[in-house]
Formats: structure tokens, C-alpha cells, sequence
């Protein structure tokens, strides 16, 4: 079997980011949704919106948080799916995607109403004139995010910059005609009572969608650590106060029973402009909204799609929308299945615009509440890829904090949109049962968590993690490729691991490119760029086969190349990494920074790095001293010794000859625990680690050695033992490395204790 996978490119910056934002909320939400939710709340609906916003901003720090940790497409999903597992990942990316669909017809609703304002709009067969502008709109906003997310990102900054212009002028003008006697003379403040603001908050939720949204575009983002964070705050922050403003102006210059249903803030405009310029304010406040409601349209169908797209990639979903566009490098799949949904939406539930918006907020308000426990998940369970730019202030008050408000906020709502939310989420499960679990390889992290210590944890809670465990056993092999004349070697090596645990080869080619060049160019331009690519990839998938193992091939473009090592395993929930050694690998040559930064990691899983003098794994031999690194040796010696019939012997070095018995007995019970109970033991007795290695080897073909437990920079500025028998030996070589937690002093500078022991090829400190 084999594939091929490409990246989403980098290239949208903070101010195209923040838009997309304040694009979705500054919508339909506050250019419709006024009139309809005074009507529920009366002028309290004013505190309705600004409710909805805090809540929203209790999100945007969770959201921040999670976002800097792992700027991916995906947004939402992916940290629910990687921290909470794919039941949950599959509640929260179908919620999040059919929450977005909804909202986005409910937005083209929206326009479909402006659009009427100015222009005689037909009816056609069952659908009204309304539709029809709907349709219309969803059609254009659809093809504009076929093109790509640097077009989008640029359309949303125009249609935002215009957008604020205008509702600035608005409010200035507006201000000077609102009356507080307008304001309280129905009734008061709350004419219906106290009851009905947190319902019309529900209703209104969905003009907060926005902020979370530009976490979905994280992979795509130019400096997400510090864009990221900025983009999302900032964009709550704004919209709240932009929120409480307009409604203030609109229900003191309108009587809120008499407020439009369907264009209240045209309604208003012409009732605060004075004489002639009435009839031009409510024509250009209708242009106003008609680009409101295509960027919140526009934006959330960008969203959308990546939220799919994601989910193809982790097999949630059928991987055939993982397509990515050989021409706009986009996931165009996955935003024609998108527009598909949009459109039915607006033809099934276009004339009652309170069920799409309420749809919306409904299956939004389960995401994050799912993505506020993600956040503790990561937090309490000491995720090694997890390592944020930006921490919520207040932990773990405001995650919680989040879970309650959201889910509370249903509690308040309608008896439909509370049925509509159950019965989401039930399908959700079914669907995850009967289809995801038996494809999706990830494993979230609370479930690894439990099932690591199911001797400490509830039987209950360890029950519960099993049965929603992933049904697949693939074990995946990472191989990294380069260069068509040395990578057999390393895809034998993966073949070999692969076949010996029933798993999958994946091949990852990593094309990297200078920063100065636009990675949105070089999809379709690829075989130019590196003519070796696929070539490549045949070579890879004909040695696998000859291996009889299982493979599948990835392309990644980049600006970075060891950097993606990473991002890549993590996400095909790699069990091994296998490098190969040397300075002509793209990965350990050009800008230091980058390297130095993913070195002070801690690894995402196993790694093998392979010194390579021909592969010949007859005769192998593994020096140990015990520790986590020789267990990975060890798995490794038995995977060549069941599928090559390799022979194995196993060296251990003491001080001197009297601790020759107590070596040899150490050596028979470590061989005997690890399965290699029929390899030669060999005892050196000088404690001269490298010289007994070094004679010992020029019986075998194949060395297994442990990396070094020292630090970074004592292995940069200092002498590695490790390093030396690589350089030195004239047979093959393989380093074993297996992840560990260490502080970042311990990963830069020193060792534990631990790691002291866990050497394999340095005698004891005296």
C-alpha cells in the first residue's frame, strides 16, 4: 500500500490572522441578530452580548495556549484529539465542522437579506428570494477559499479595514441621536424579565465564533507563538466592546420592539442621519453588511474545510479528502464536500434563520468545553510535544471555568437546540464505533495516561480508556529520505522494524527551501525544484516491498527540514524514528538554530540514527549497561535477528578482571529479560569502553549503540564517547535513543542520574 501527503503552506501573517477573526464575528451576528434577540430580551439584550463575549474570552486564553503549543490545521480538533483521544476528537471535529457549516449558512442568510435591500432578487421553485442570495454567496465564497488561504487572508483584511470604517462612522453619528427615554421607555430594561438574557446569549453566541477560528489556520501562520495569541485576545477584545457599542446605539435610536427583524442596523443608520444623507447612510450600511456577512461567511468556510481536512489526515474521516490542490496547495476536497453541506443547510433550514444560528453556538459550546479539559489534559499529563509559548493566567481556575460557562450556556438554551446537542454528540460516538476506530491510529494523551498506570487508577476509568482506545495495532516507522543512492539502506531498516511489530513504513521527503521563496509556489513546481522526488519515492516503495512490509509515502515542503522530523512524527503517531548519519543529510546541515532548538526537546518517540557502511545485519553487536536506550537496542537486535536470522552478541565492560563474574551475571539476566537469551555475552574486564568495542566490532558487521545521556552543549563543546566510536568503527553503526522527561538545564548541560546509568557505552563516573 502507498499514499502521498502534502503540508498546507505558511503564509499568513498577524494582521490577515486577526481578521479572519474579527471577520467571522463582525457578521450576520450583529447586522441580524439584534432585532431577533431584542425581541427574546428586550434592551437587556445588550448585556446578552456582552455575556457571550466574556465567555468567548475565557476560550481565547485556553485557545491561545493550545494554540501555541501546536500551531496545526485543525485548530479545536486536533488538541482535543491529541489530548482527549478520537472519540472525543471525533465530537469535536464534526461538531466544530457541521458547527461552522451551520454558520455559514446562517451568515449567507445574512447576506441573502441585505443583498434584498438593494436588489430585486428572485424567487426559484421552493426557495425564496433570500435563499437564492444565499446560494448565490455561498457559491462565491466557496471558490474564493478553493484558491487559497493567502487570497482569503488578503480579501478579509479589505473587507474588515472597509468594515470598521464604517461602523465607526456609525457610532460616532449614532451617538449623537441616541436617547435613553428610547432605551427604557417599553418597559424599562427588562421589560421580560432577567430570565431571558442567558437564552438570548445562546442565541447570540454565534456571533463569537470567530477568535477560535484562527487556530485553525495555525500551521499556516507566520510566527504563531506570538501572532497567535495576539490574533485571538485581541480579536474578543475588540468585537466585545465593538458588540456592546452598536447594540447601545441601535435599541437607544430604535425602540427595541420595533427593531428589524431582518436589517436593524440599516434601520438605525437611516434613522441617525440627519435629512438627505438618511436614505445614502442606510444604502452604504447595507454595503456594510452585505461585506460583514461575506467575511463571516468567507472565514468560516476557510475554517471549515481545514477542520476536515484534519480530521482526513488523522482518518476520522475518509482519507480521500485529504487532497491537497497540485495548483493552490489547498484542501480542495474538503472545501467542495464543505460547500455541499452549506448549501443544503440553506435550502432545509434557510427560512427560520434562529435554528441555523443557534445550531451554531450549540455545537460550538461542546467544542470548548472539550477543548478547555484538552488544556488540563496536556497540563496535568506532562505531554512531552507540548510546550507553549503563551500560559493561561489562573490555572486551573479559568479551563474550568470554561467547561462550566460553555456547557452551562446550553443549559439556558431552547429544548431543540438542547436535543440537537445530544444528539450530536450520540452520533458523533456511533460514528467513531463503527468507522474511525478501526482507521485512526492516534491515541490521545489522557487515555496513554490511564492505561500506563491502570494499577494505580479506578478500574472504571482504566475500562473506560480501553474500550475507547483506538482499534488498530499499526506500528509506524518514520524514515526521512534524501538521497535516491543511500536510502535503501534506511528503508530496509524500517522494513525490517515494520515487518518484526506488523506495522507501516512511512517515508517522509522533505523538500527544503530557502526562507526567500514562497512555499504557496512550489507545489506545482516540484518536480523543477527537486527532480529527485519521485524518484525517490518509487525507490523507497520498492525496497519496502521487497521487504514485504507495508509502506506509505509523504511529501512535506519546507523552510525548515530537521524541524518537520519532528512535527511529522508526531503527527503520523510515529513508534520510530530511523535517520540516517552524516553532514550531506538535509536535516543536520544549514541553519544551526533550528537543530539546536528541536535537540533541546525531548523526543516524541523512539529514534535510530544509522551510521551507514552497508547494510549487513549478520552479526551484530550491542554494548550495554543497562537502561532505557539498551531496551530500544535490544528490540531492535531481536527485529533483525527474527527477520535476517542476524547473530548477536551482547558486550559489557567492568573495571577489572575480579568484576568479570559479577559482569557476566548482570549480562546473562539483562540478555535473558530482553529476549536475547540464545546471544554471545562478552565481558571486557579493563573498563576501557571504547577500545573493547572497538576490537569487538571488527568481528561484526552491525554495532547498536545508546546514545549518550549528556546534554547538548557537553556533547557539543566536550568529548562523547558515542560520538567517537561512530567516527571511529569501520562497520555500520545504529544509535538507539528512547524519549525521556528531563528539565531544560538537564537537556542542555547535564545528566541525572538516571541517564549516568542509562549510558550504554560509558563506564560508571568513579
Amino acid at each position: 500500500m502507498s499514499g502521498d501527503d502534502e503540508e498546507l503552506a505558511k503564509d499568513l501573517g498577524l494582521v490577515s490572522a486577526m481578521t479572519i477573526g474579527i471577520g467571522t464575528m463582525i457578521g450576520a451576528g450583529i447586522f441580524v441578530l439584534p432585532g431577533v434577540a431584542a425581541q427574546e430580551a428586550g434592551p437587556i439584550v445588550v448585556l446578552s452580548f456582552i455575556i457571550g463575549g466574556m465567555i468567548a474570552m475565557v476560550n481565547a486564553l485556553s485557545v491561545s495556549e493550545l494554540g501555541t503549543a501546536m500551531p496545526k490545521a485543525g485548530g479545536a480538533y486536533y488538541y482535543v484529539n491529541r489530548a482527549l483521544g478520537p472519540v472525543f476528537g471525533s465530537i469535536s471535529g464534526l461538531g466544530d465542522w457541521l458547527g461552522l457549516a451551520f454558520a455559514s449558512a446562517f451568515y449567507t442568510i445574512g447576506f441573502g437579506q441585505y443583498l434584498g435591500e438593494l436588489l430585486e432578487l428572485p424567487s426559484v421553485l421552493f426557495l425564496n428570494s433570500v435563499q437564492v442570495g444565499a446560494i448565490v454567496a455561498g457559491v462565491l465564497f466557496v471558490g474564493i477559499n478553493y484558491i487559497g488561504a493567502k487570497e482569503t487572508g488578503s480579501i478579509q483584511t479589505v473587507i474588515v479595514t472597509i468594515l470598521l470604517g464604517i461602523l465607526g462612522i456609525f457610532a460616532i453619528v449614532g451617538w449623537f441621536s441616541f436617547d435613553w427615554t428610547t432605551v427604557t421607555g417599553s418597559g424599562g430594561w427588562t421589560p421580560l424579565g432577567t430570565a431571558e438574557i442567558l437564552p438570548a446569549t445562546g442565541l447570540v453566541f454565534v456571533s463569537f465564533l470567530g477568535y477560535a477560528k484562527i487556530a485553525t489556520v495555525g500551521e499556516e501562520m507566520k510566527n504563531p507563538g506570538r501572532n497567535l495569541p495576539i490574533a485571538i485576545v485581541g480579536s474578543v477584545a475588540i468585537v466585545t466592546v465593538l458588540y456592546g457599542i452598536l447594540v447601545t446605539i441601535m435599541i437607544g435610536i430604535v425602540p427595541w420592539p420595533d427593531l428589524d427583524l431582518e436589517a436593524p442596523v440599516a434601520q438605525a443608520a437611516e434613522l441617525s442621519f440627519p435629512g438627505g444623507l438618511a436614505g445614502i447612510a442606510a444604502t452604504v450600511m447595507t454595503l456594510g453588511a452585505l461585506l460583514a456577512t461575506a467575511s463571516s461567511a468567507n472565514a468560516s468556510i476557510l475554517a471549515s474545510a481545514r477542520i476536515n481536512f484534519a480530521m482526513g489526515r488523522d482518518k476520522i474521516v475518509t482519507g480521500w479528502l485529504n487532497e491537497i490542490h497540485p495548483r493552490f496547495a489547498t484542501p480542495y476536497r474538503s472545501i467542495a464536500v464543505t460547500g455541499v453541506l452549506i448549501v443544503g443547510f440553506v435550502v432545509l433550514l434557510g427560512r427560520d434563520i434562529e435554528i441555523l444560528a443557534e445550531a451554531a453556538s450549540v455545537l460550538h459550546l461542546i467544542v470548548y468545553a472539550l477543548l478547555n479539559a484538552a488544556l488540563i489534559v496536556f497540563r496535568e499529563t506532562d505531554h512531552p510535544g507540548y510546550d507553549p509559548d503563551f500560559r493561561v493566567p489562573l490555572y486551573p481556575i479559568l479551563p474550568i471555568l470554561g467547561i462550566v460557562l460553555s456547557l452551562g450556556l446550553i443549559y439556558f438554551m431552547n429544548p431543540g437546540a438542547q436535543a440537537l446537542a445530544v444528539l450530536f454528540v450520540v452520533v458523533a460516538v456511533v460514528w467513531y464505533a463503527l468507522y474511525a476506530r478501526q482507521k485512526t491510529p492516534i491515541e490521545g494523551a489522557l487515555g496513554k495516561y490511564v492505561r500506563e498506570r491502570s494499577d494505580e487508577m479506578p478500574d472504571i476509568a482504566v475500562s473506560a480508556a480501553e474500550a475507547a482506545s483506538p482499534d488498530t495495532t499499526a506500528y509506524n516507522v518514520m524514515v526521512p529520505i534524501s538521497n535516491p543512492r543511500t536510502e535503501t539502506e534506511l528503508i530496509a531498516l524500517g522494513s525490517t522494524m515494520a515487518k518484526q511489530n506488523d506495522g507501516v513504513v512511512h517515508a517522509v521527503h522533505v523538500v527544503q527551501v530557502p526562507d526567500q521563496t514562497s512555499l504557496e509556489h512550489v507545489s506545482d513546481q516540484l518536480d523543477r525544484i527537486d527532480p529527485n522526488s519521485e524518484q525517490l519515492m518509487a525507490s523507497a516503495r520498492e525496497t519496502a516491498e521487497e521487504y514485504g512490509a507495508e509502506i506509505e509515502t509523504h511529501t512535506v515542503v519546507s523552510h525548515r527540514s530537521f524541524e518537520e522530523i519532528f512535527d511529522a512524527a508526531d503527527r503520523l503517531n510515529a513508534d520510530n524514528v530511523i535517520l540516517g548519519w552524516g553532514p550531506d543529510r538535509s536535516w543536520s546541515s544549514g541553519r544551526t538554530g533550528g537543530a539546536l532548538d528541536e535537540l533541546t526537546m525531548n523526543l516524541p518517540c523512539d529514534f535510530l540514527v544509522f551510521k551507514d557502511r552497508g547494510f549487513d545485519p549478520s552479526r551484530i553487536l550491542l554494548p550495554t549497561a543497562g537502561g532505557p536506550d539498551s531496551d530500544l537496542s535490544a528490540e531492535v537486535a531481536k527485529a533483525f535477528r527474527d527477520v535476517h536470522g542476524s547473530e548477536i552478541s551482547v558486550l559489557h565492560v567492568v573495571d577489572e578482571q575480579t568484576q568479570r563474574a559479577k559482569g557476566m551475571s548482570f549480562l546473562g539476566e539483562w540478555a535473558d529479560d530482553h529476549g536475547l537469551g540464545d546471544a554471545n555475552l562478552l565481558v571486557g574486564t579493563d573498563g576501557d569502553v571504547q577500545g573493547n568495542i572497538a576490537d569487538a566490532a571488527d568481528d561484526h558487521t552491525l554495532v547498536l549503540i545508546g546514545a549518550t545521556g549528556r546534554g547538548l552543549l557537553s556533547r557539543l563543546l566536550g568529548d562523547s564517547l558515542v560520538f567517537e566510536v561512530v567516527d571511529e568503527l569501520e562497520c555500520s553503526v545504529l544509535l538507539s535513543e528512547r524519549p525521556r522527561k528531563r528539565s531544560l538545564r538537564e537537556r542542555l548541560v547535564g545528566r541525572t542520574e538516571t541517564d549516568r546509568a542509562d549510558e550504554q557505552v560509558e563506564p560508571p563516573e568513579q
